[in-house]
């Protein structure tokens, strides 16, 4: 999962776009405005269901926005796209844009109207930008034509998920990458050789963290034994998404500046609850104590690595692919006996819990032009393949049986020998995102946990079978913004979004004292807290009234 607060987790665009609690798939169309007669059929097939291959029946060509990451990028000779056209019938033809710039250029492309079809990495909410002026498509008028992402939402039970991207108009205009199951990829690693080495069981709680940094400060005086970093964007910011959700509040990545206060029955500004004060209170002490390097709210990834894996500290935000790329190799050079692994994604006064909204991932929108296109009933089966069917996913993830990788009898999947993914062949001479492009960031996100957890260390499969209990945080009731407020809000948020961030770091790091946390709130207020949730709990209102 992106690091990103995975905009179906972010603030204005989770408040913008929560739900009309509408039939998400139906077998027509949401609006029934008879998109199964559409005449543009070229290249498209007459009988395409569940399961499948969907191949066009004359070659085709699609367009498509593309976040070229620097890791890997991308190569007209990649087998990715010889094998689409080969499979399908269709040429990929990607816009390739730096992942750095891929936001900006986005918005420019579509707003002059030049984007291509398919716009690619896309995560729910960062749509809500172009929906008025129209220029992308309303994707639920169409899911009738994708059978494969109409099956997968009805079976892992994904209504009420999806019906979160819906605008005030009941449509919605992001097709999301969809998880059978709710996946945590964030959380904290630690060097669990040294909590061996001190006799220490691995955390579960944030009490527990705490008492664990202490007994580890104790052996290594003069060091922060937690010491972060993903402060790109937001302080701390995986931190503080990650212990937020214990004390039952948005923060740092995903903070969001409504949330529903169930027992109020309304929307209330986040960064005013007892929660959000309780969570700030626990991150100031960890710093106050010389648990928490102070300096993890505003070094950069590599300074925080080197720290970790040169034994300064124990802890520090991981996801998985960090653990492997990042740490575990960093630790074998510095000490062979070295070991780090994902503690439990802690719990806390809100119990065990995760947030239901990491089963929807990243996807695309796609350009409201193509609704015109001879070939759009075409193009729509082909994302539909692509992007959600058991094979298309498979395929964009492992690449090519026999080539990439082999499937045993069971369905154990195995990379070959000569290509490596996330350690799992180190030393291999190929690479399965630089040489092949599969398994990037693109189209590969979503499916089923066994294809999830398909390239997981044991450590890993380790990690996600400890939360696999954990409840999950309801979800806000549905509240959909119309043109006006959605305008509203847009003001108030980025100057509400960074008092809070400003504010919360002072209190932290202490340059600001505790005892002016009302003042602190006086002065959200005048940024325009207080507005905030009333024009969402007014578009509650608005909906409960219309809808029941």
């Amino acid at each position: 999962m992106s690091p990103r607060t995975t905009p179906a987790r972010a603030g204005l665009a989770a408040v913008a776009a929560l739900a009309l609690t509408l039939t998400a798939c139906s077998g027509g169309s949401d609006d029934g405005d008879g998109s199964s007669g559409l005449d543009n059929r070229t290249g498209a097939m007459e009988d395409y269901g569940v399961g499948d291959q969907f191949t066009a029946t004359e070659p085709l060509t699609f367009s498509m926005l593309f976040s070229d990451h620097p890791n890997y990028p991308s190569k007209s000779d990649w087998l990715l796209w010889s094998e689409i056209t080969e499979r399908t019938g269709v040429t990929v033809e990607p816009t390739l844009v730096p992942m750095s710039d891929y936001e900006q250029k986005r918005s420019l492309l579509i707003g002059a109207g030049d984007a291509p079809t398919l716009i690619a990495k896309t995560y729910p909410g960062q749509e809500e930008a172009f929906v008025s002026s129209g220029a992308i498509l309303p994707v639920s008028d169409y899911v009738e034509l994708m059978p494969h992402y109409q099956a997968k939402v009805a079976e892992w039970g994904l209504e009420d998920n999806i019906d979160q991207l819906r605008q005030a108009d009941g449509k919605y205009y992001v097709l999301p990458g969809l998880h059978e199951a709710p996946w945590q990829d964030y959380s904290i690693a630690m060097r669990t050789d040294v909590l061996a080495d001190l006799g220490l069981d691995v955390p579960t709680s944030w009490d527990e963290f705490r008492d664990t940094l202490e007994a580890v400060q104790e052996a290594n005086p003069g060091e922060y034994p937690f010491s972060d970093r993903f402060s790109d964007g937001y302080p701390a910011g995986s931190f503080l998404n990650v212990a937020a959700l214990g004390f039952g509040t948005s923060a740092g990545w995903g903070y969001d500046n409504a949330t529903w206060d169930d027992d109020a029955g309304e929307f209330v500004a986040t960064a005013t609850t007892p929660e959000y004060r309780a969570l700030v209170e626990y991150v100031h002490d960890l710093v106050a104590d010389g648990l928490m390097d102070p300096e993890s709210f505003t070094q950069d990834d590599d300074t925080a690595i080197q720290k970790f894996v040169t034994g300064r500290s124990a802890a520090i935000s991981a996801n998985a692919q960090s653990v492997v790329n990042d740490y575990e190799p960093g630790l074998a050079a510095n000490d062979p006996e070295a070991t780090v692994a994902k503690i439990p994604f802690p719990c806390g006064d809100a119990g065990c819990v995760l947030n239901p909204v990491s089963q929807l991932e990243n996807g695309l929108m796609i350009n409201a032009d193509a609704a015109d296109s001879p070939d759009f009933v075409a193009m729509m089966q082909f994302v539909d393949w692509l992007f959600y069917s058991d094979e298309g996913q498979e395929f964009v993830k492992w690449g090519v049986e026999g080539t990439t990788f082999d499937k045993a009898d069971d369905g154990t999947r195995t990379l070959a020998a000569d290509v490596d993914f996330v350690g799992l062949n180190p030393g291999a001479p190929k690479h399965l995102q630089k040489d092949f492009g599969f398994s990037g960031g693109n189209v590969a996100y979503g499916g089923t946990t066994d294809l999830l957890w398909s390239t997981f260390s044991d450590a890993e499969i380790a990690f996600q079978e400890s939360i696999a209990d954990y409840d999950m945080i309801d979800l806000a009731p549905p509240a959909p913004l119309d043109e006006l407020e959605v305008e509203q809000i847009t003001l108030i948020d980025t100057t509400l979004r960074d008092a809070v961030s400003q504010g919360t770091v002072q209190f932290i790091l202490g340059q600001r004292d505790l005892s002016e946390w009302d003042a602190f709130v006086a002065d959200l207020e005048s940024k325009g807290a207080t507005q905030y949730v009333d024009i969402v709990n007014g578009a509650r209102e608005r909906y409960v009234a219309e809808n029941g």
